[in-house]
């Protein structure tokens, strides 16, 4: 019998995989298909939509960052710039979408993007996979970023024998310290003001960025400090990336390279317009400025929760009443789908949700793929919970009820899921406010939650560890608060009985 049950399992497990497995097929073959029939697609969207949408990772000033202008998030720097007149010259309006360094390919490839503008290296690698426009900056070397009272032990890098390195993932500077640092070991981490946290609380000895970033860090925090590497360069320079197939908008792209060059915008006017902004947000980057940031964070964060929440206990309830049922199939597609879930990372499926399903659904946002991604998980956990309340209702319940002539469908309306729901409140709640935490996982995809609005602070203030302590706080209030709510609901049942 347990082998039966156990063969029943692995061969539920098995069609759900090759069911996945067929997804992704359609996918790659909906991605290929593209590349052939809808050659020149992207310009002639932008061109039909009059909007240019351009990915990139806000947290490398003076390129690309954010500041803070009339409690508005804004993006601002070299390549914003160099963004700005592009779509001026496509006649098309900017819209920035900002997210971690090493999504971005993979959101241009799959379409939620129409080009990448992020002081992008085009090395052999990528090029296999997107196309580049011309060069149109080079940066003058890498800088070691470290701690100022380290300023007589970190030179070169034979100084950083032994001693653990960050680095972007999926950088430039990541495949230098791994290929040219053996002796080091490398730390990869999507955004730059990670790696300063990771600097300034001892993680890593020193960080390798460009000059300008480097610089712009050391000017911005009195305990850092830019120091010149001795790492031997095989980079270009900064291009921009585009899909694969859109020769008439990498020429596009490349005529308005061709005047910023000519015209020198990047050293007459892109690079004192960035100084402009990094001046300001140091005279006043204090976290009382950046409350309407926090403000958004909160409310996005809130509606994520409800919604997840709502998808959570739905397919929860169905998916347990699903496992009870005698009806094997069913039984075991419910089984396999809450283990599957259960046994895969969350912040997997988002990006899969996002990314894999928002392939085949182009105009699927990024908060509706969290709010999707984050319920179907949720729905896994529910159902478990829902499942051991109804077992816990003694079988005479539902015995009394049926011979009462009540359906079976009425009994556990009626008799059996209000009684479950008060056994399981408690186990509810926390799931409730794994929720409201788990919210966060979304700022990887460029949902303006609390985590993300918080990355943006710690990029305009080059302060790592305040904006954090004050996320901190209104997570522990939000959960404080929703944890009071619920113990609310539990002594209404409790006096009920």
């Amino acid at each position: 019998m347990k082998k039966t049950k156990l063969m029943a399992m692995l061969m539920t497990l098995l069609m759900i995989f090759s069911m996945l497995f067929s997804f992704s097929t359609n996918i790659q073959a909906a991605s290929s298909n593209d590349k052939k029939v809808a050659e020149g697609a992207v310009l002639k969207k932008i061109k039909k939509t009059k909007t240019l949408v351009v990915g990139t990772s806000a947290d490398y000033p003076p390129l690309e960052f954010t500041t803070n202008e009339n409690g508005e998030t804004k993006y601002v720097g070299v390549d914003i710039e160099l963004a700005k007149d592009i779509a001026k010259d496509l006649d098309a309006k900017l819209v920035v979408k900002n997210m971690s360094f090493d999504s971005l390919l993979v959101a241009l490839e799959t379409g939620k993007i129409d080009m990448v503008i992020s002081a992008m290296t085009p090395n052999p690698e990528r090029k296999k996979s997107v196309d580049f426009s011309k060069i149109y900056y080079r940066p003058s070397g890498e800088y070691f970023l470290i701690n100022k009272r380290d300023r007589n032990k970190y030179r070169n890098i034979n100084d950083f024998k032994g001693q653990t390195v960050g680095a972007q993932t999926g950088s430039i500077q990541y495949q230098l310290v791994e290929s040219q640092m053996k002796d080091s070991k490398v730390k990869g981490l999507g955004k730059i003001n990670n790696l300063v946290l990771a600097l300034q609380s001892g993680k890593v000895a020193g960080v390798v960025v460009e000059e300008l970033i480097a610089k712009a860090y050391a000017q911005n925090n009195s305990n850092l400090l830019a120091v010149r590497s001795n790492l031997k360069e095989s980079q270009s320079g900064n291009a921009v990336a585009i899909a694969k197939g859109q020769d008439g908008l990498v020429r596009a792209v490349n005529k308005t390279i061709d005047r910023v060059k000519k015209e020198d915008l990047i050293n007459k006017k892109y690079l004192p317009e960035a100084a402009k902004y990094m001046k300001t947000e140091k005279q006043s980057n204090t976290m009382l400025k950046y409350a309407p940031y926090f403000v958004k964070g909160i409310w996005y964060t809130i509606v994520i929760t409800i919604f997840s929440v709502l998808i959570g206990v739905v397919l929860g309830t169905v998916l347990a009443l699903m496992r009870l049922s005698k009806i094997t199939p069913i039984r075991w597609i419910a089984i396999a789908y809450i283990e599957f879930i259960r046994g895969t990372p969350q912040m997997v499926q988002i990006l899969f949700v996002y990314f894999g399903v928002g392939y085949l659904i182009s105009n699927l946002s990024a908060i509706v793929a969290g709010i999707i991604a984050i319920g179907l998980n949720s729905g896994a956990y529910v159902a478990e919970d829902i499942r051991s309340g109804i077992n816990s209702i003694a079988k005479g319940q539902t015995e009394a009820a049926r011979s009462l002539g009540l359906s079976q469908a009425k009994t556990y309306r009626f008799v059996i899921i209000p009684q479950a729901l008060k056994n399981i409140w408690p186990a509810l709640g926390n799931e409730f406010i794994t929720l409201l935490k788990d919210s966060s996982l979304v700022s990887v995809i460029g949902v303006s939650e609390l985590m993300y609005q918080t990355q943006l602070i710690q990029t305009s203030t080059y302060k790592g560890v305040l904006p954090l302590f004050v996320a901190m706080i209104i997570y522990f209030i939000l959960t404080f608060t929703l944890s009071r709510i619920l113990n609310h609901f539990e002594k209404r049942m409790k006096h009920n009985d």
